[in-house]
């Protein structure tokens, strides 16, 4: 099912009686979901993902702008009535039924042409146990289960209506790291399996690259950048972008591009050809660096943090806004720590470079 958002605002009234100054949660988006695909609705908290996500859903509807699943127009349709399933954050299990009973409850409250004979029920719940791999759990009740275990009934229970569209809000984020890994593979696993439109919403960069076919960076209720995710952690389109994709983080200049040369601190250190003479903001990913006793990027050394097979080198410079430059080098670099200093060659792919004032993304 297509999923198309055009120009979604959201504007809450202001808690503030003096100053009446209204908050806009989500403002003039507009996106189009591919039927069939998984995307991650990826930003800081309070930038409008969880909004977005609660307007397609029906539970909150826009100030203007429409949705549509398929062609059908959605905008006033109540929640019950879009084929939606949802799961939220904090799974929203009822503790006295079964496993079972929370998967089948949905299924008991269909009505008309949709009610389902209690064959049809049981058939439907087990093939979404199935789904995600908790078949064996029906007779327990949610405080016998462990938080991941809790999360998948969460989504069997959202899947067994077969929706339209899934709707996922942070369904990882109250699970530890080993339980998080595996379940976002579950969750892509299934996801394939079933063809199913999903919006997954979370702020873990980590977890939307990962597992999206494409991502939507928002921040402040604004789009930012759409795209596959390794299009969009190669090619930000602005600082903001550059710096919440990406671990660890892009490093972060001040420079100057002076005859077609850009110069951090007092040194040239890559060809920029065509950029007019500015001051800029220099982005470099860690994996941009390499370890060149020729190279014209100097930094003073502080430390090697091994990791297996590549070495973090910590360093400082002088044109950095962060205390610390990460770079990500292959373990087979002879580094000597006792020296002070440590020079590297860019590689131009990995270099950013964004307009001082507007922070938007120059190319060259």
């Amino acid at each position: 099912m297509k999923v198309v958002l055009q120009n979604l605002t959201k504007v809450f009234p202001s808690r503030d009686k003096k100053s009446g100054k209204e908050v806009v949660a989500v403002n003039d988006f507009t996106f189009e979901i591919p039927d069939g695909k998984l995307i991650g609705l990826l930003g800081p908290s309070g930038c409008g993902k969880s909004t977005t996500l609660y307007m397609i859903s029906g539970l909150q509807k826009p100030t203007s702008g429409k949705i549509f699943f398929g062609d059908d127009d959605v905008t006033e349709l109540s929640t019950e009535n879009r084929g939606i399933g949802l799961v939220f954050q904090n799974y929203a299990l009822y503790p006295h039924m079964t496993v079972k009973q929370n998967i089948l409850f949905p299924l008991q409250n269909l009505k008309g042409k949709d009610k389902m004979t209690k064959d049809e029920m049981l058939e439907r719940a087990y093939y979404a146990a199935k789904l995600v791999q908790i078949d064996e759990l029906m007779d327990r009740k949610p405080s016998e289960l462990s938080g991941g275990q809790q999360q998948r009934v969460a989504i069997a229970r959202a899947l067994v209506k077969m929706p339209r569209v899934l709707l996922l809000d942070e369904p990882l984020s109250n699970l530890d790291a080993r339980l998080r890994l595996q379940t976002r593979e579950e969750i892509r696993r299934i996801q394939k399996e079933t063809g199913i439109t999903t919006v997954f919403v979370t702020h873990d960069q980590e977890e939307a690259m990962s597992i999206s076919d494409m991502i939507v960076v928002m921040k402040l209720g604004v789009l930012q950048q759409i795209g596959k995710p390794q299009e969009v952690y190669d090619n930000p389109q602005n600082l903001f972008v550059a710096k919440f994709l990406g671990t660890p983080p892009i490093n972060v200049f001040n420079g100057q591009v002076a005859n077609g040369k850009l110069i951090l601190g007092e040194n040239a250190v890559l060809d920029v050809p065509g950029v007019a003479d500015q001051n800029v903001i220099v982005g470099i990913r860690p994996e941009g660096f390499e370890v060149d006793p020729a190279g014209t990027l100097e930094c003073q050394l502080t430390n090697l943090e091994v990791m297996g097979r590549d070495v973090s080198v910590v360093s400082t410079h002088v044109a950095s806004q962060n205390p610390l430059v990460r770079s990500i080098v292959d373990a087979d670099n002879k580094i000597d720590l006792s020296a002070q200093t440590i020079r590297f060659s860019l590689k131009p792919h990995k270099v950013f470079l964004f307009n001082a004032e507007t922070e938007e993304r120059i190319y060259f």
